[in-house]
């Protein structure tokens, strides 16, 4: 992660985000903490001459419209075609059938990189089956069946999936990486997954290994939550604190943990 972190602040990777209308800001401003540069571009006319100039591209299908998933499209092919990083955030994708099926015809036409997203939302790429409220994940699958679920994934298109939760799990279809440690605190701000969509596009930016990539993206906010939360007194000073973790953080928290599962 140090070293990952270092090239991000030494080399500012511009970052494009198509993001959602509730966390576009956090989203910005998460990234310029951490040392990138956010273009927030939406417009699906320009969307190829962005995503042309961008290191790395996240597609973040929350608040959708026919609009975001043509840019989405736009976007994605470019960064396919150009061999530039792709990051899938697909929030909420169990919400409804519309949703369901727009994602599915996102995925006919681009290879997302690496996929971002909770149990839900997994399953409901898996199955394109409903069954959620909101963007939370309802359920609380025990580790070895959320490992499991985002295996599958990652096998069956090709990525990296980040399955994020109380422990982050990282896997390439084979290899499995848990990321424990945190804050309680994350459950209780909006935009969590999706600034850490937006981190994992920074850090996949700087090595042609998504799996690692993801792994240090993951233990970075996990380490920007841990340290966030020793100087909080709730959720609003936590998600102030955590900008300023992102800017200063130079290493791991020694309270976060990366091991490996194994398969």
């Amino acid at each position: 992660m140090e070293q990952l972190l270092a090239h991000l602040r030494a080399q500012r990777p511009l970052i494009h985000c198509i993001s959602n209308l509730v966390t576009a800001g956090d989203c910005a401003n998460i990234l310029l903490a951490a040392g990138a540069s956010p273009i927030m571009a939406q417009e699906p006319a320009e969307m190829a001459e962005i995503a042309a100039a961008s290191r790395a591209v996240v597609l973040n299908t929350g608040t959708p419209s026919d609009e975001k998933f043509a840019a989405c499209a736009a976007a994605g092919t470019t960064a396919n075609r150009l061999h530039r990083p792709v990051v899938l955030d697909p929030v909420g994708a169990g919400a409804s059938a519309w949703r369901r099926e727009k994602l599915s015809a996102l995925l006919r036409k681009v290879r997302p990189t690496l996929i971002r997203a909770n149990s839900s939302e997994v399953a409901a790429l898996l199955t394109q089956q409903g069954g959620e409220h909101g963007v939370d994940s309802p359920a609380s699958l025990p580790l070895e069946e959320r490992g499991e679920l985002a295996a599958s994934l990652a096998r069956r298109l090709g990525c990296v999936v980040l399955l994020s939760g109380e422990t982050d799990l990282v896997t390439d279809g084979n290899r499995i990486s848990a990321i424990q440690g945190g804050s309680a605190y994350m459950e209780r701000i909006t935009g969590a997954g999706c600034m850490l969509s937006c981190l994992l596009g920074a850090f996949a930016a700087l090595t042609p290994d998504s799996f690692s990539g993801a792994v240090a993206a993951a233990a970075f906010w996990k380490s920007c939550a841990a340290g966030a939360q020793a100087d909080s007194r709730g959720p609003g000073s936590f998600r102030a604190a955590l900008f300023d973790q992102a800017a200063l953080l130079n290493a791991c928290h020694p309270e976060v943990m990366v091991s490996s599962l194994g398969r």
